[in-house]
């Protein structure tokens, strides 16, 4: 593939300063390695991101890898875009051209490319979770199952979790299990329909991708001759085809760098396999290990809290946080009679921590619960308190119910054959085709191989309904139709504004009246802000960039438009309009950090989970989210537990959780009615073998052609990687690479 040249004049080849400075000596180590395999330990509040984004600087400049040779993975779109940001910042070069997106991105913009030889049509559509349960609920009908011995929903997990297991129907072997034997059925037939209406679910996407690599050697053989080295981020959160995906693109000739932490991985139940970075050194052989354990976010005795909880799970890679900031307040922790005291005391809490601190923001607050239903008597105390709050997350844009109805209505005009858009929305609103003529549709599509389309047409063409349906089969019908007609010329917000006047959409959502009607109203009118802020140009200038190939560019602006809005991963929360303290999940929580942290709940039955507690690994799992919720605290950690709690309707009587017996009693205070990083001369390696390979003592004096007289500070590393820390006469101190700086050793 051609590669744009870039100019790596940036900064001088030898002068590493800017890529070293600020960073310790764990964190130098894996910005500086050799070309080989690693596998970096990145603990909570360790600069995990920091060291990736020098890391892909280091490539471009030391080692002179072109971006477009350097494949990064990352698990959100906000997280690919803050490391392209920082890299820029960094390196002042653009990084249009590197290949950074989450598994699913990547996945898609490959079969975009080889659709071909992904056997996908040209235009397939990517369909979310709805779309994905419309076919498999179709489906179930079809073939005369009971839905409430089959549900639906239990399908579609069902093949989400083979897909991830990179298994087809064909590959399963049920035997002689009558049910497995018809989840088998019901995935086959979902397989059939889904290739023949051009569909691709997200699970999809990866699967396809995969075996892509596999089945096609010359497309894998490209990426394998195209990508120098690979980056993947939260590597512990990958599950099996994603980490097969990898492997089979690495190969034995892509080097790849795995950052993530064992001890933070919390997704099992979404089929996150913790296996993978526990195995990472033996799949890929000679990886070298770093581990990242300086924390920078929180107080030594939270984190010691946070060690010593850790520290009961076997199965661990082993990491010991540690900081050279303060020790900080004494854990809190207080029993509370119910789960009203418990809400009650956390809003006094909250009250006397912003009077003490009134230039801190209710913002910096979060409080951390096991199970949502803990969220109602918070949130009662809370209106009781009158103190702003506000749940974490929320329902994403283009997840909303008006959202989707008008991106059906898009995705049919652009592709007829979508048979999961066509269902959505052929009786929304409503217009005389009732459920009884859908299943005939159903069907006759089964019947004839067909889409649901085709049935629509061929029904009307041969009149095998009766007048009625027929009547509201052809206005439905002539409505898609005059939609496309009418938007063929118009601007791709116009479309977008079209479709959702003549589709009836704004007088069917005004039926539900007050200020829910008013509230899918505005999004409505928010969808056509947003088409019109799309971008089609840069869309298309995206993909030359990508070296796609001319008769793969997506040309049509609403056929962008859908594929971005399908693929937004929705890794954002709402727009904040006031000051509120966050109340989420722990499970929501990872990756995010606070002053103040309260960890409701903490009692057993609860948290550990009453589901968890006699599974080993479960509750190893479990663990792991104490560990997660602990290091979300920087300055302040507020446990609590009740004696007794009302749950699911039920009052529960708990003992306090085995979390917080495992935290030595030093560093917890029951509650009752900028630091500056120094590095020692003698770092984690030593200085003997950088002493080895240098041929330099700290404390000597040497000669640089360009910077002059100055003294060696420190050095690190091994071999050719081997680096001094100079502090020159007239242009202050700075990293550089021994086999690059010909430094000269000045006579005393």
């Amino acid at each position: 593939m051609h590669t744009v040249p870039i100019s790596f004049d940036k900064l001088p080849a030898m002068d590493v300063t800017a890529l070293l400075d600020g960073l310790n000596p764990e964190q130098r180590d894996a910005v500086a390695a050799p070309l080989t395999h690693q596998l970096v330990l990145a603990g909570a509040g360790s600069g995990k991101t920091r060291v990736l984004v020098h890391r892909i600087a280091w490539l471009m400049q030391i080692e002179h890898l072109s971006p477009g040779s350097i494949l990064a993975v990352t698990f959100t779109n906000k997280a690919s875009k803050e490391m392209r940001h920082r890299i820029e910042e960094l390196t002042g070069i653009s990084p249009k051209h590197l290949w950074i997106g989450t598994f699913h991105s990547l996945a898609h913009r490959l079969l975009r490319t080889h659709w071909q030889q992904a056997n996908l049509p040209e235009n397939f559509q990517v369909i979310d979770s709805d779309d994905q349960l419309r076919i498999i609920k179709r489906i179930v009908r079809a073939m005369n199952i009971d839905e409430t011995d089959f549900q639906p929903k239990q399908a579609q997990w069902y093949i989400n979790q083979q897909k991830d297991e990179g298994l087809r129907a064909k590959h399963i072997q049920p035997f002689n299990d009558a049910r497995a034997q018809t989840m088998v059925t019901i995935y086959g037939a979902y397989e059939e329909a889904c290739q023949r209406g051009g569909m691709v679910d997200f699970a999809e996407l990866l699967l396809r991708a995969h075996e892509l690599w596999l089945n096609q050697p010359t497309v894998l053989a490209q990426y394998q001759n195209r990508f120098r080295f690979i980056l993947v981020d939260e590597f512990q959160d990958t599950n099996s085809i994603q980490y097969a995906w990898l492997r089979v693109l690495a190969g034995k000739v892509i080097p790849m760098m795995a950052v993530g932490d064992d001890d933070q991985s919390i997704y099992g139940w979404r089929g996150a396999k913790i296996e993978n970075i526990l195995q990472f050194t033996q799949d890929f052989e000679g990886a070298q290990n770093v581990k990242l354990e300086q924390n920078y976010r929180s107080t030594s005795n939270i984190l010691n809290a946070a060690n010593a909880v850790i520290d009961n799970n076997p199965s661990r890679l082993g990491k010991k946080l540690w900081t050279d900031g303060e020790p900080g307040e004494p854990i809190h922790l207080y029993e509370a009679f119910n789960e009203q005291d418990e809400a009650r005391f956390i809003c006094e809490q909250i009250e006397q921590w912003k009077i003490a601190n009134s230039t801190k923001k209710y913002e910096n607050i979060a409080i951390l619960y096991r199970s949502n239903a803990q969220s109602r008597v918070l949130e009662e105390a809370f209106i009781r308190s009158a103190l702003p709050y506000r749940i974490y997350g929320g329902q994403r844009f283009f997840d909303r119910l008006e959202i989707k109805n008008a991106m059906a209505y898009l995705r049919l005009m652009l592709n007829r054959h979508d048979d999961a858009a066509l269902e959505r929305v052929i009786n929304v609103p409503a217009r005389a085709i009732g459920e009884k003529t859908v299943q005939q549709l159903r069907d006759l599509a089964r019947d004839n191989g067909s889409s649901l389309w085709q049935a629509v047409t061929n029904t009307i063409e041969h009149k095998t309904l009766t007048a009625r349906a027929i009547t509201s089969l052809t206005g439905f019908a002539k409505l898609i139709e005059d939609m496309e007609t009418t938007c063929a010329d118009i601007e791709l917000f116009e479309q977008v504004d079209h479709v959702i006047q003549t589709s009836g959409l704004i007088g069917h959502h005004q039926k539900e009246k007050g200020e829910k009607a008013q509230t899918r109203l505005e999004n409505l009118d928010e969808l056509v802000t947003a088409a019109r802020s799309f971008n089609m140009d840069e869309a298309i200038e995206k993909q030359l960039q990508n070296d796609v190939p001319d008769d793969a560019l997506i040309q049509s602006p609403l056929a962008a438009f859908l594929d971005q809005s399908a693929l937004d991963s929705g890794d954002t929360q709402a727009d904040e309009f006031e000051d509120a303290v966050q109340m989420m999940t722990l499970h929501s929580a990872k990756g995010l950090e606070f002053p103040l942290v309260f960890l409701a709940g903490v009692e057993e039955g609860l948290f550990p989970h009453k589901m968890s507690a006699d599974d080993p690994v479960r509750l190893e799992e479990e663990r792991r989210l104490c560990y997660v919720g602990i290091t979300r605290a920087m300055e302040r950690l507020v446990i609590t537990y009740a004696e007794s709690r009302r749950l699911h309707g039920q009052e529960n009587f708990n003992s306090p959780s085995r979390f917080i017996r495992e935290i030595p009693t030093e560093y917890i205070q029951e509650v009752r009615l900028k630091a500056t990083i120094k590095k020692p001369v003698s770092n984690y390696f030593g200085t003997s073998a950088a002493k080895e390979a240098t041929g330099m003592n700290i404390g000597q004096r040497v000669w640089h052609a360009k910077f002059g007289e100055g003294v060696v500070l420190d050095m690190e590393g091994q071999g050719a990687q081997s680096r001094l820390q100079v502090s020159f006469d007239f242009d202050g101190t700075k990293w550089l690479v021994a086999a690059y700086a010909n430094l000269k050793p000045m006579d005393e």
